[in-house]
């Protein structure tokens, strides 16, 4: 879902247009939910509701003036406050990080007003839900075992390279980045079979599933899970599962809850 974007940004000494406070926002939420109270937003000024009668609300706070956003602790602290009320059990929809808006009249009008059905829309489906991340990697010396062991031309070409003198090493070079080819192309077509194993084992006790590309050699498998609160229990119960089956060869984390950022829509 898109999200506002941040204003032109008033510099030290420049009045905020139509005369109130930038506001950064966090996310949309139910009108009237209740916010934890021991959480602050950015530069730690406290977060608020802006609602405009309708049934949702966005999460606020003042924007920090006098500089520009993009800071690590910038980044933390808007996660920090969407951590805050997903751990509270609080439905919420979730905005990337640097969406602002004037004030909090802008706040009103430009994003509740024209978007409170289609936000609702949202929170409906996210409601009672919580997002769970799995990351599977390789134990990589076990799967090269297996590489070598299922692939007579990778072992042969690793044994003669192994035997190769240090002093004509130059001279095996591209023989080297060929045995590289080799092993990454048999570790992706293991990587492919391996993942769909685990996507499977797991997406039956989600609701849904959302794989992202391993951005590693050693990933086999990094995926979001749109979990029923009242099946948590049963979603964690098949991770530890696929992770006592595959511990001599993968290992297994279970990341959140987080706030559900791969399940709300782009538009």
């Amino acid at each position: 879902m898109t999200t506002p974007q941040p204003p032109g940004g008033p510099g030290p000494g420049d009045t905020p247009q139509h005369g109130g406070t930038p506001q950064y926002v966090y996310g949309v939420t139910r009108s009237g939910a209740a916010l934890p109270a021991d959480v602050n937003g950015l530069d730690d000024l406290p977060v608020a509701l802006v609602e405009d009668g309708g049934v949702c609300a966005a999460i606020v706070s003042d924007l920090p003036r006098g500089r520009a956003l993009g800071e690590r602790a910038d980044l933390v602290a808007h996660q920090r406050v969407l951590n805050s009320l997903v751990d509270a059990g609080t439905v919420v929809l979730p905005f990337r990080f640097g969406a602002a808006l004037a004030d909090r009249a802008a706040v009103e009008k430009e994003l509740l007003a024209g978007n409170s059905e289609r936000f609702g829309h949202v929170l409906d489906r996210l409601e009672g839900h919580v997002e769970l991340r799995l990351k599977a990697t390789y134990v990589q010396d076990t799967v090269l075992r297996e590489i070598m062991a299922s692939e007579p031309e990778i072992a042969e070409l690793s044994r003669r390279l192994r035997e190769v003198p240090p002093d004509v090493a130059d001279a095996v070079y591209y023989d080297r980045i060929r045995l590289g080819e080799l092993i990454a192309q048999s570790m992706e077509r293991l990587r492919e079979a391996d993942g769909q194993v685990l996507l499977d084992g797991a997406a039956p006790a989600a609701e849904a599933a959302a794989p992202k590309s391993p951005a590693r050699e050693e990933d086999v498998l990094d995926a979001s899970f749109l979990v029923r609160t009242d099946r948590r229990a049963e979603f964690e119960r098949a991770v530890d599962k696929l992770a006592r089956d595959h511990a001599d060869r993968v290992k297994i984390r279970l990341i959140g809850p987080l706030p559900p950022y791969d399940f709300v829509p782009e538009e």
